[in-house]
């Protein structure tokens, strides 16, 4: 790219959209099972770490999902940071609801926080306040306890695909 690109407009949707695809994003399963024994959970790469002190976390869900007002009304969500090696389960939890879970292995709370196996994180959360933005929420998510692996290689959302983290020495 140079500096003699012309600049597009932002109502061109398409071209937004691929200038936000050039920052890549960790993928998260947002999950929970209901009091029915139902699991309910979906995929989102728009997520960030906020805060230690409350430990606050977010994440971006698009207005008009199904899924956000099964999830919003729990007292304790599971957001698992998928690794490296579970973007067959990060589609599958993007996919139709009735077979999101076909195949992916989890574990659920006491709380109801339900986490995909083998993840790089997994935090157990509750929601402490939705912001409109635009077309989406941004959900601020307090966090009350969690486990986590440094050594996992963390899922990779970037340029509308999977990719992998590289290590690279400091150079001197």
């Amino acid at each position: 790219m140079t500096g003699t690109t012309p600049l597009v407009s932002v109502s061109d949707h398409g071209a937004l959209k691929q200038a936000y695809s050039c920052f890549p994003t960790g993928v998260v399963a947002v999950c929970r099972r209901t009091s029915d024994g139902d699991d309910i959970g979906m995929s989102a790469s728009s997520f960030t770490t906020v805060s230690l002190d409350p430990p606050l976390v977010s994440v971006c869900v698009r207005d008009g999902s199904s899924t956000w007002p099964r999830l919003v009304t729990a007292d304790r969500l599971g957001v698992s940071v998928f690794a490296s090696h579970q973007g067959d389960a990060c589609r599958r939890l993007a996919g139709p609801p009735e077979s999101r879970f076909d195949d992916v292995h989890r574990s659920i709370t006491d709380s109801g926080a339900l986490f995909i196996a083998g993840a790089a994180a997994q935090l157990e959360c509750s929601v402490l306040q939705e912001v409109p933005a635009g077309d989406h929420l941004v959900v601020l998510l307090q966090i009350h306890a969690l486990r986590s692996d440094p050594s996992v290689d963390p899922l990779v959302f970037h340029a509308s695909t999977f990719r992998a983290l590289e290590a690279r020495r400091a150079q001197s």
